[in-house]
């Protein structure tokens, strides 16, 4: 598979050093508007810089085009990839709304090419382990959740993630991570409630999801968080109850490389030498897709599902009323 990667920031530098050292992969080109930042990462990985799309598109052959630029540059660089005939790999959320979200499956489709969406956190072993145990029974019938996702505010790095319409804030940037696996392991989201609060420093948000199957998420995400990026998740069920605590499970935490040889520290991903990389793990399992003609993990469909639900969450916030889909 020869991939092209289009944006060399935080995601990017991920996508492009995951690529570089994957067996029957070849990373043919990288680009990004900045040129010291492609040229870097060129080097880094061994393939060739370029500052323009067009012009990447038009000097290498790509089966794939990694889609890793700021979230509102999503949907018009997936459908260039798409028009070109290239499957396409995008990192979450596929896009700010939903509308664009759909136009970007359509098009895909139309073209007969795959497109995949960086839902990284079924990836993770923790999370697919409650996946698991949450399919096998093993805690019974659900009926309460809790996820927490909390960090600094990376809007002190990059300055487009402090302004709504690039970044679509905390809950379309963040909370989609838990969005999308709450509506993994419990099913399909009746009604949506959420609360904010939001200043220069901080977007912190709040908000429950009350399931088809009378389950009810407590989410929280918040962004301007003076300690360390963490996670926890946790669901009771009427035979048990099954947790995550990454400050608690993984004891020893490692970066790769200095913040900034990763594009900037708002790319913050808890490390253990006892398993992989989650976004190895994705990455590998969207080219194995492609290759074998199988449904990924997590499709757009799940994706443009998320950005609905966020969508609903923002309209609750806006309203002050839950919002039933």
């Amino acid at each position: 598979m020869k991939i092209a990667v289009v944006g060399c920031g935080g995601m990017g530098h991920v996508h492009a050093l995951e690529f570089a050292k994957m067996p029957n992969v070849e990373l043919v080109g990288v680009c990004d508007i900045v040129p010291e930042l492609a040229e870097s990462l060129a080097q880094q990985t061994g393939t060739s810089a370029f500052t323009s799309f067009d012009a990447m598109m038009s000097s290498v052959e790509a089966d794939i085009v990694s889609v890793a630029v700021p979230s509102y540059l999503h949907k018009e660089l997936v459908i260039q990839a798409a028009a070109a005939g290239k499957h396409v790999i995008c990192e979450k959320p596929i896009a700010l709304n939903v509308e664009d979200a759909e136009e970007m499956v359509r098009v895909c489709e139309a073209n007969g090419v795959q497109l995949f969406v960086g839902h990284v956190v079924r990836f993770f072993p923790e999370y697919a382990q409650i996946k698991h145990q949450i399919d096998a029974g093993q805690i019974g019938k659900v009926g309460v959740a809790n996820a927490k996702r909390v960090g600094a505010h990376p809007g002190n790095v990059k300055s487009w993630y402090k302004e709504a319409d690039k970044s679509g804030g905390v809950i379309v940037d963040l909370m989609v991570h838990d969005i999308d696996f709450m509506r993994w392991a419990l099913g399909e989201v009746k009604s949506v409630y959420g609360m904010n609060k939001y200043d220069d420093d901080m977007d912190y948000a709040l908000v429950t999801l009350v399931f088809e199957s009378g389950a009810v998420a407590n989410l929280e995400a918040f962004w301007g968080y003076p300690g360390s990026f963490h996670y926890t998740a946790e669901f009771a069920g009427t035979a048990g109850l099954v947790q995550s605590d990454s400050l608690k499970t993984q004891s020893l935490q490692i970066r790769n490389s200095e913040a900034e040889a990763d594009g900037g520290n708002f790319v913050e991903i808890p490390q253990s030498p006892g398993y992989r990389n989650p976004y190895t793990v994705e990455l590998e399992h969207f080219i194995g897709c492609i290759r074998d003609g199988i449904e990924p993990i997590v499709t757009a469909r799940d994706a443009c599902r998320a950005l609905t639900i966020a969508a609903a969450a923002q309209e609750s916030i806006r309203t002050g009323k839950a919002v039933l889909l």
